[in-house]
C-alpha cells in the first residue's frame, strides 16, 4: 500500500509541469523544455504529460508534438468560479473612496465596444454621468472611465474600437479622431483620464484603468464630483488614491470571473441604468 507521502509525492511534480506548460502557453512545449524548466528527466517529464492527457488537461498537436494545456483545463478552470468577483472585490474600495473623498465613486467594466456601470457609490454633491445607474453603458472612449479602459488596451484592440466607435462618439459633437487619439496618448502617458475640458458646466472627473495581471484594461474607478471639488491642487491626491486602490484590485482578478466576460448579466437584480439624453459634452464617468 502507498505511504500518504509516497502517494502526494507526484502531486507536485504534476502542479510543477502545469504551471511550466501555462508559462509557455502560447508558443506549446516540447518534452525537452518542459523537462528542464520543472527539473525532472524527460522519461519522467513525458509520463506526467500522458497523464495529464489521459484526463483531458492536456494536449498535443499532432504535427508539431508541442504539448499544451487542453480547452477542458479552461473550461475547468472557468467552472469553478470565483468566490470573489469583480464587483464583490471592488465594493469595499468604492465605499472607503467615497468616504475619504466625499465624492460619487464608479466602477466600470470593459463590455465589448462599451464601459457598464458595475457598481456606484454615491456622494453627497448631485451629479451627471453617461452611465447613470448601475447597468448603464456608454461607447467606450467617453466619459472618463470609459476613456481610461480604451487608453489602456493592447494596441490591436484600441485600434478596433476606435474604428468601431468613432462614428458613435461623433454624435456627442465635440469628438473627431485627432482629437480621441489625442486623449489616448494623454491619458496613456499621465496615467489616469482627468482633463477638465470646462464643456460640461460644473462638472469634473477623474478616473484610472484597473489591468488584470498581464496589464490589460479590464475596468476602471472614476470618481464623479463638481469642477470646484476638482481643481488642480486636489487633483494630483485624488488620482493617487484611485490608482493606489486600483493597482491593489488587478492582482486580485481571476481571469475566468464571469462578471468580466459578461459584465450586464452579472448585473441581474441590480437597479437598471436607464439611457440618458446625449449632454453637450463629456462629462464624468
Amino acid at each position: 500500500m502507498e505511504t500518504p507521502s509516497a502517494a502526494s509525492g507526484g502531486v507536485p511534480r504534476v502542479f510543477s509541469v502545469i504551471r511550466a506548460l501555462g508559462a509557455v502557453q502560447a508558443e506549446g512545449g516540447r518534452v525537452t523544455q518542459i523537462a528542464r524548466s520543472v527539473g525532472l528527466t524527460q522519461a519522467t517529464t513525458h509520463r506526467l504529460l500522458q497523464s495529464l492527457m489521459a484526463e483531458g488537461m492536456v494536449e498535443q498537436d499532432e504535427r508539431s508534438k508541442l504539448y499544451r494545456l487542453s480547452i477542458d483545463f479552461f473550461a475547468l478552470a472557468a467552472s469553478a468560479g470565483n468566490p470573489g468577483d469583480l464587483r464583490s472585490i471592488c465594493r469595499p474600495v468604492l465605499l472607503r473612496l467615497c468616504a475619504s473623498l466625499g465624492d460619487s465613486i464608479f466602477l466600470l467594466a470593459r463590455s465589448g465596444f462599451d464601459a457598464i456601470c458595475l457598481d456606484r457609490s454615491e456622494g453627497p454633491f448631485p451629479i451627471r454621468s453617461f452611465t447613470g445607474d448601475i447597468g448603464g453603458r456608454i461607447a467606450l472612449g467617453v466619459g472618463q472611465g470609459a476613456l481610461a479602459i480604451l487608453a489602456f488596451l493592447p494596441e490591436a484592440e484600441r485600434e478596433e474600437v476606435i474604428r468601431f466607435n468613432l462614428s458613435r462618439v461623433r454624435e456627442y459633437g465635440v469628438y473627431d479622431e485627432v482629437y480621441l487619439r489625442t486623449e489616448i496618448e494623454r491619458v496613456r502617458q499621465a496615467g489616469y483620464a482627468g482633463r477638465n475640458t470646462g464643456l460640461l458646466e460644473g462638472m469634473a472627473g477623474v478616473a484610472v484603468p484597473i489591468l488584470d495581471r498581464e496589464g490589460r484594461a479590464v475596468a476602471a474607478l472614476s470618481v464623479g464630483t463638481i469642477a470646484d471639488r476638482l481643481n488642480a491642487d486636489r487633483m494630483p491626491t485624488v488620482v493617487e488614491l484611485l490608482k493606489r486602490e486600483a493597482s491593489a484590485i488587478g492582482p486580485k482578478i481571476n481571469p475566468f470571473d464571469a462578471t468580466l466576460r459578461r459584465p450586464a448579466q452579472s448585473l441581474a437584480g441590480s437597479p437598471a441604468g436607464q439611457k440618458i439624453p446625449l449632454p453637450d459634452a463629456p462629462g464624468p464617468a
